[in-house]
């Protein structure tokens, strides 16, 4: 994929663009600040272990009821490890389980190592909904971890909260789960409404003024719809037309119909790989040269691969992390460094990166918590993190900001692959 910034300095077969509001110190600083030393991360003499292999998908129902013991510590997560938007799942989980692995080698968060039992939702709400309770099930869990999109982690919102167990980095930019009154939500990406309206921002620049939105038929479209009518709002704007497609499909023909009877010069599209994928193939096999924009959670890499070799040139996605391979940002160095020792193919990329930043914000937590951790001073350690640079990567948050981060950028695809 082919990253280079507004300024036409070529990195490979992506564009990047910086957008979005600068929220306090933190917003847009990650992919600036690349002068700092690995050594001041310091989060590296705290060791985690995993259960599961580092090629496990996930741990079966039947191993996860095993009851911890004394030097472990239990996180517990649901997300596609199987199914139509499996990748999405297995990205982020490889990222998390570098930096795990990583920091395990060295000893154990004050000598408590920590199991991740990962349960496979297929990107389903019901399913998800039974992973949480058999999670929240047991005694030994000390949080929910890295929950994978908006339709299966809200299902799961009230057991979270009546439990009052936290969930760390979901990874979704939904509203709902940035509301005040949710107590046990702490969100690592910056908001769908963030990614959008730099999308729209960046297409009304270029003269797109005749703008389309299709979007998952679930509350993670909604959302995205939402975010759209506001973006474009801000513009006198109103979209040319709005379609949904269901998740998990790529049945798409009615969306691609009713976009070519309106011949849109920008669509922005708020689903997964599988139905982006799908539409923009369509659409350009139909003839249509509009600008294609996606939200962070498509999944870069994976819409890529869904795609004929050459369609995929032009279309945009929105990333929510640093480009996965500037090794000038020491985070992206660590990050690469852990991903090649744990993979003999790291297929480096921006799900597996935001697993990484996710692993890291969890560890500093816990390592705040002190040797004898509960939920609730968890809770206050998340809190307690404030201007926390992991090496080129701002986090902060306070009692009342459980956002760590706002930082967007905007990428556009193209046909020749680089890698370092």
């Amino acid at each position: 994929m082919l990253l280079f910034p507004r300024g036409h300095r070529e990195l490979g077969s992506q564009t990047t663009l910086a957008r979005g509001p600068t929220r306090r110190r933190r917003a847009l600083r990650g992919f600036a600040l690349t002068g700092l030393a690995l050594s001041g991360l310091g989060l590296l003499a705290l060791p985690i272990w995993i259960a599961q292999s580092r090629d496990a998908k996930s741990e079966p129902l039947s191993q996860s009821e095993r009851p911890s013991t004394a030097d472990e510590l239990v996180l517990g997560q649901s997300l596609p490890l199987s199914g139509p938007s499996a990748q999405l799942g297995l990205d982020y989980r490889r990222g998390a389980m570098a930096w795990f692995d990583a920091v395990n080698r060295r000893g154990g968060i004050h000598g408590r190592r920590i199991r991740l039992i990962s349960l496979d939702d297929q990107y389903e709400p019901e399913r998800t909904l039974q992973n949480t309770r058999h999670l929240l099930g047991r005694q030994d869990l000390m949080a929910l971890f890295g929950y994978v999109g908006t339709p299966t982690t809200k299902v799961a919102l009230p057991l979270i909260e009546k439990a009052a167990v936290p969930l760390v980095a979901p990874m979704t930019g939904a509203s709902l789960l940035r509301r005040p009154e949710l107590r046990m939500v702490f969100n690592l990406r910056a908001s769908y409404r963030g990614e959008i309206t730099a999308m729209v921002d960046e297409m009304v620049r270029d003269a797109n003024h005749r703008i389309a939105v299709v979007y998952q038929d679930d509350a993670f479209g909604e959302d995205g719809l939402e975010g759209a009518l506001v973006a474009l709002r801000r513009h006198g704007l109103k979209p040319v037309m709005t379609a949904k497609v269901q998740r998990n499909s790529d049945q798409v023909g009615s969306a691609v119909s009713r976009l070519m009877a309106v011949n849109p010069n920008g669509v922005v599209v708020v689903s997964a790989y599988v139905s982006s994928a799908a539409l923009a193939t369509a659409m350009r096999e139909r003839g249509s040269r509009a600008q294609i924009m996606n939200v962070s959670f498509v999944g870069t890499k994976a819409l890529k691969q869904a795609m004929p070799v050459n369609v995929s040139n032009g279309i945009g996605v929105a990333q929510v992390v640093p480009f996965p391979w500037n090794r000038w940002i020491p985070v992206v160095a660590e990050y690469q460094k852990l991903m090649r020792r744990n993979n003999e193919d790291p297929g480096f990329g921006f799900t597996s990166l935001e697993g990484f930043l996710a692993a890291r914000l969890i560890t500093d937590a816990l390592n705040r918590a002190g040797p004898d951790p509960t939920r609730e001073s968890l809770v206050k350690a998340l809190e307690s993190i404030r201007d926390l640079d992991l090496g080129g990567f701002r986090i902060d948050m306070d009692r009342d900001d459980h956002q760590a981060s706002d930082f967007v950028e905007l990428t556009f695809l193209g046909s020749q692959s680089w890698e370092p």
